[in-house]
C-alpha cells in the first residue's frame, strides 16, 4: 500500500506512534507540526517532536505559522494527498484544506466520541473518574471532533492510573488504528457511524484555577484531579507559602480531620483530612526539588499532625 500518499499534522509526543505506523505501512508524503515554540526557565525555542521525528525518518516537514491562506492550500494540493490524517495537530483544519485529499481526511482522537470533544480528552477522562477511554478514528468536518466515526476501540481507566499511563496506552491504540481505518477504506469496507449530538461532552483546555487543591472537596474528586493532572501540570497546595505539588495517594476509609488537616504522617503517608474522609499523599514536590516519597519528604520537613495544608 505504498503508492497511498498521506499528509501527516501532528504536534506532540502523542503523535510520534501514529507517524510511525503510518510511514511503516504507507508513504507519508509530508508531515505538518506546529513551529518550534519557547519553553523553559530560559525559553529556550525547542521543536515539537513531531518535528524531530519526521526529520529522522527523512520526511518532508513544513511548520506554518499560518494554515488558512491559499500559500499553504497550494503546497498541499501539490502533495496530492489520497488521505490527510491529524493527530494533536493542535490546529482546526479549514474546509478548504479538508477538500484536498482525494480520498479522505481522517483524525486520530483520544477519547470515545462522542464523550470528550475537544482539546483535552485524555486529561478529563480522568479527571471525571471514567472507567474507560478509548481512540476514534473519526471523519473531519468543519466541527469540533463532530465527524463521523470511523472506527472505534476501547481502553479500561485503571483506578490508579494516571493521565501519562493512559496516554501511552492510546498512543498505541492510535497508532494500530489508523493503519486499520485507511486499509478498510481502500478495500470498501468501512463504515461511517452518525455521532449522536445528544451524548457529547466537552474536554476544554486545562486552566491554571483547575491546578489548585480544594480539600473540601470529596476524597473521590481529590484522588480523581492528582492522577488527572499527572504527569502535567500537575495538583498543588500551599505549605509554608510554597506551592506543594501533590503527584501521588489514595483515598483512606477514615474520618476525624477538618478540611486540609494533617492527621497523621509517617512512612505510610501523609494523612491530610477532605470533604468527606481522608486522602493519603504519597509522592510530592516542593518547588525547585525532585519528586519525593512521603518519607523522604518528612526527612527534610517538618509537618506535625493539627498542620493545615491550603493555606
Amino acid at each position: 500500500m505504498k503508492e497511498t500518499r498521506i499528509v501527516f499534522f501532528g504536534t506532540p509526543e502523542f503523535a510520534l506512534k501514529t507517524l510511525d505506523s503510518l510511514h511503516d505501512a504507507f508513504t507519508v508524503a509530508a508531515v505538518v507540526t506546529q513551529p518550534d515554540r519557547p519553553s523553559g526557565r530560559g525559553k529556550k525555542m525547542l521543536p515539537p517532536p513531531v518535528k524531530l521525528r519526521a526529520q529522522a525518518l527523512g520526511i518532508d516537514l513544513l511548520q506554518p505559522t499560518k494554515i488558512r491562506n491559499a500559500e499553504f492550500v497550494s503546497w498541499l494540493q501539490s502533495m496530492a494527498p489520497d488521505f490527510l490524517v491529524t493527530a494533536a495537530y493542535g490546529r482546526i483544519l479549514s474546509p478548504q484544506i479538508l477538500a484536498v485529499p482525494r480520498v479522505s481526511a481522517l483524525n486520530v482522537h483520544a477519547s470515545l466520541l462522542p464523550r470528550w470533544r475537544g482539546a483535552a480528552p485524555i486529561h478529563r477522562a480522568v479527571l471525571a473518574g471514567d472507567c474507560e477511554s478509548g481512540i476514534t478514528i473519526m471523519q473531519m468536518d468543519e466541527g469540533m471532533d463532530t465527524g463521523d466515526i470511523i472506527l472505534q476501540s476501547s481502553v479500561p481507566i485503571g483506578y490508579h492510573e494516571t493521565t501519562g499511563d493512559l496516554h501511552d496506552k492510546l498512543t498505541v491504540l492510535g497508532a494500530k488504528l489508523i493503519v486499520e481505518a485507511v486499509t478498510a477504506i481502500l478495500a470498501g469496507t468501512a463504515k461511517n457511524t452518525v455521532q449522536d449530538d445528544k451524548l457529547a461532552t466537552l474536554a476544554p483546555p486545562l486552566t491554571k484555577e483547575e491546578e489548585i487543591l480544594d480539600w473540601c472537596a470529596d476524597t473521590r474528586l481529590i484522588h480523581n484531579q492528582v492522577r488527572g493532572m499527572n504527569p502535567w501540570p500537575g495538583m498543588y497546595t500551599w505549605f509554608k507559602g510554597e506551592r506543594l505539588k501533590i503527584w501521588a495517594g489514595h483515598p483512606v476509609n477514615l474520618t476525624g480531620a477538618n478540611c486540609g488537616q494533617v492527621l497523621s504522617a509517617g512512612r505510610e503517608g501523609i494523612f491530610i483530612g477532605t470533604g468527606d474522609g481522608v486522602y493519603c499523599i504519597s509522592l510530592l514536590q516542593l518547588p525547585g526539588k525532585k519528586i519525593m516519597d512521603a518519607a523522604d519528604f518528612l526527612r527534610g520537613n517538618l509537618l506535625s499532625p493539627g498542620a493545615i495544608l491550603g493555606k
